[in-house]
């Protein structure tokens, strides 16, 4: 009789539904774990015993991932580094205490970048200028610039763009010491005089308290004290980008016809490449490609001199009506030649100083004023001595 009732009951654990599938259920979850503790057998390792927390130092590293072999994800990423990268920097040698190792092409990207929102989400800050000094080495009136910007921090910037092959040092006191831009060789007449201000312009424009910038040179000297130059500049309405039509050999004649229709003959102005500029005019030239790529293409010999003629034509057919057409820098023509003439130590006097300072007529900000020329250039090594002389008495360098 108990027999009969546990066969019964051995009979209708499997012959109920719903202890069949209970039973089928228990055997896939033992099945899968088994089949996966197999296939994981090779990465599986056994834990050391913890008897003491110094012995945590002493368990092994879990084992590396599976390599990702799946074409399709590899050539997704070959495809955005292809598209988005900005280029390799393995060959890249940034000069000492440079301030970043970005080439062109991303400094131009990352320049361009303009606020949609206008009010600063911060106090508001107070407007700087920006020394770009375009260098072959170093700066040998670097000591009248010292004394220039004495007592003056945050108000001004220093970007120095010197020749790659320049491995000059600067004292860690100095004003100019860690401003060097990573810069590329610069030739005089060429192309790549104009892609060395851009470069500075853009170094300058990723500091938004920038915003005046004025294009300086080691033989140029500043003619007034900070206050002075500072309150002209920030005070003024009008960018001081020399422009002029000028007939001959060295002005119309150095226009490429190929340039039509683009730029026409009419259009072609030379000037000086010392400019001064405000930020809307900045942003407008580092973000320029269709005029600075096509100047590119057609200025690649001496004949065209792009640096005397890019700025000139494009800002005249961009932003002239803001322009004033001048140059701010003094520069001395009158003996001929290719060249400006180069001051030495017996040609600084006073009464020359003051020529520069005030003996020529100008407008600024729609009056009339002495005060056409805030620099002048080019002043050589030999200079420094009678200029650091002459600076408290006639500059009023404080």
């Amino acid at each position: 009789m108990k027999n009969d009732q546990k066969q019964n009951q051995t009979t209708n654990l499997f012959s109920s539904p719903m202890h069949f599938y209970t039973l089928f259920t228990y055997f896939l979850l033992f099945s899968s774990g088994l089949v996966i503790g197999i296939a994981f057998s090779p990465y599986l390792k056994p834990l050391p015993f913890i008897s003491n927390l110094n012995q945590l130092s002493n368990i092994p590293p879990p084992p590396p991932p599976l390599p990702n072999t799946s074409p399709t994800i590899s050539n997704q990423t070959k495809s955005f580094e292809r598209n988005f990268s900005f280029g390799s920097k393995e060959n890249l040698k940034p000069p000492p205490n440079a301030m970043h190792d970005m080439e062109d092409k991303e400094l131009m990207w990352r320049a361009s970048m303009v606020p949609q929102i206008h009010q600063f989400p911060f106090k508001q800050r107070v407007p700087k200028i920006a020394f770009l000094f375009l260098a072959r080495g170093d700066l040998p009136l670097a000591p009248l610039w010292e004394k220039f910007f004495e007592g003056h921090k945050g108000l001004y910037s220093i970007y120095v763009h010197s020749n790659p092959s320049f491995n000059g040092t600067v004292a860690r006191d100095s004003v100019f010491y860690g401003r060097r831009v990573l810069s590329k060789k610069v030739e005089w007449g060429k192309f790549n005089m104009v892609e060395a201000e851009r470069r500075l312009l853009a170094n300058a424009l990723l500091d938004f308290s920038n915003q005046r910038f004025v294009l300086l040179s080691e033989s140029c000297i500043p003619l007034f004290n900070f206050s002075t130059i500072y309150s002209y500049l920030v005070g003024s309405t009008k960018t001081f980008v020399e422009a002029y039509d000028l007939p001959g050999p060295t002005g119309r004649g150095r226009y490429k016809h190929r340039l039509k229709p683009l730029i026409t003959r009419e259009q072609w102005l030379k000037g000086s490449q010392w400019f001064e500029m405000d930020r809307d005019l900045a942003l407008e030239v580092i973000s320029d490609q269709k005029y600075f790529l096509a100047f590119k293409r057609m200025c690649k010999s001496y004949s065209c001199y792009a640096d005397e003629h890019y700025l000139p034509t494009f800002v005249s057919m961009r932003l002239g009506w803001r322009n004033s057409n001048k140059s701010l820098t003094w520069v001395d023509w009158s003996r001929g030649g290719h060249h400006p003439f180069r001051f030495n130590r017996q040609h600084v006097t006073i009464e020359l100083l003051n020529k520069m300072r005030s003996g020529s007529h100008c407008e600024y900000n729609g009056e009339r004023s002495n005060i056409c020329f805030l620099f002048a250039r080019k002043f050589l090594p030999s200079t420094l001595a009678r200029l650091l002389l002459f600076a408290p008495k006639v500059m009023k360098f404080n």
